[in-house]
């Protein structure tokens, strides 16, 4: 795959991720290291712009709406050899094995928990954990945190957040993501081992303040 180089061409990469965390955080770390990227949410979508864009590489989430992962692979393998990276789940190996025969090239796992020193958040599960008790949070909230999460010392304005977590259909007022803000501080404030900063006139940043927990290989 060609890299950014001297005449200026950056490589093309294509995400196919129906979750908008994943997808946003993985979109944002290949342009910071200079990557032309389109995304898609769903198999079909995803499909078509592989034919049309023509990338470099795709990564590819293996459980998709509609058409799968492993649809996706074998209806591209039909008339394409572009490499494709697959994002799968810690525990799926079957999954990575029926993938990578189906012509995907190798696999990356997604990013499903989240952990700072006794804070953790599981993605799969949607569960989040302090101090070893579960903190209960609305639908929208875990979808909130979980994005601030993915982006640690990135401002997002309010836009942006009512796009990536509410969605493009949303129409209500910009001051929910106010409100969701306010909830998720009054549950975390001052015991977990991160913080939600108000950036005066644009929006939020989420910052850690502790020590990002390895995960066992």
């Amino acid at each position: 795959m060609s890299r950014p180089g001297a005449n200026g061409n950056a490589g093309r990469v294509l995400v196919v991720e129906d979750d908008e965390g994943i997808r946003e955080m993985l979109k944002y770390n290949l342009v910071t290291a200079g990557f032309s990227v389109q995304a898609a949410s769903d198999g079909a979508s995803g499909l078509r712009t592989a034919r049309t864009a023509r990338p470099d590489l795709i990564l590819l989430d293996l459980m998709l709406p509609g058409m799968s992962g492993f649809d996706f692979c074998r209806a591209l393998r039909k008339s394409s050899r572009v490499p494709i990276i697959m994002i799968t789940a810690k525990d799926a190996e079957v999954d990575k094995i029926v993938g990578l025969e189906l012509g995907a090239d190798d696999y990356i796992t997604k990013p499903e928990r989240d952990a700072i020193d006794d804070f953790s958040m599981d993605r799969a599960a949607r569960r989040v954990v302090l101090d070893g008790r579960d903190i209960r949070l609305t639908a929208r909230e875990f979808d909130l945190l979980s994005y601030l999460l993915a982006f640690p010392g990135r401002v997002h304005t309010r836009d942006v957040l009512l796009e990536n977590v509410w969605g493009h259909e949303f129409s209500g007022d910009r001051k929910t993501v106010d409100v969701h803000v306010r909830w998720l501080r009054e549950k975390f404030v001052g015991v977990a081992p991160f913080e939600i900063v108000t950036v005066r006139g644009i929006g939020y940043r989420l910052d850690r303040k502790g020590s990002p927990v390895d995960e066992p290989s």
